[in-house]
């Protein structure tokens, strides 16, 4: 008889439980505008939250690269920066210049390595040479003097189109590898 009485209150607990929580979610639904961004990164707590951030790396009077970004949020714990809306010049001699925009970018402020990514159009790296490099994923190596992506590339200039997974660019040196699957097609001069 105890048993019967004890379940029986248990199964309407539960059930008033259940009804309790099913009437929180459909009133709290609406409470998340429809028209916000929503982030899946978690909600990290930034040391700094900048708008207009640069950071210049040179050697001796000499600047190498600038990385330029209209926001960006800076954990010093973790020696990086998280940038948004980046513009990275890289500085070559005789006054050379190689400007490459990014929707997203993660700079590590110890080892000065970067990583560019559009989620959109490519990221578009035109060479002095004349050579055009559309990816959507950059990954720099400062101390190589590398750019990197294991993601899909395709090279344009001087009659041809190369298409291929991953590269490897010297960026001093201007020479860029295509690492797999590579397909070279001649295209009309533009």
């Amino acid at each position: 008889m105890w048993e019967l009485i004890a379940r029986r209150t248990l199964l309407a607990s539960s059930v008033l439980l259940a009804a309790f929580l099913g009437y929180l979610l459909i009133r709290n639904a609406d409470s998340v505008p429809a028209n916000q961004p929503f982030s899946l990164e978690p909600m990290e707590q930034a040391d700094a939250k900048l708008s207009e951030f640069t950071f210049t790396q040179s050697k001796g009077d000499v600047v190498q690269w600038q990385v330029q970004a209209k926001q960006a949020r800076v954990f010093e714990q973790e020696k990086r920066a998280l940038l948004h809306d980046v513009a990275l010049t890289f500085y070559g001699g005789e006054g050379e210049e190689v400007t490459v925009h990014g929707e997203e970018g993660t700079l590590d402020t110890a080892t000065k390595n970067f990583m560019l990514s559009n989620r959109k159009d490519p990221i578009i790296v035109t060479t002095k040479s004349g050579y055009t490099i559309y990816t959507n994923h950059l990954a720099w190596a400062d101390t190589a003097k590398e750019i990197r992506t294991e993601d899909p590339v395709r090279i344009v200039g001087h009659g041809l189109e190369i298409r291929g997974l991953g590269l490897l660019g010297r960026m001093e040196l201007e020479e860029f590898e295509v690492l797999h699957d590579v397909q070279m097609d001649l295209v009309p001069a533009s």
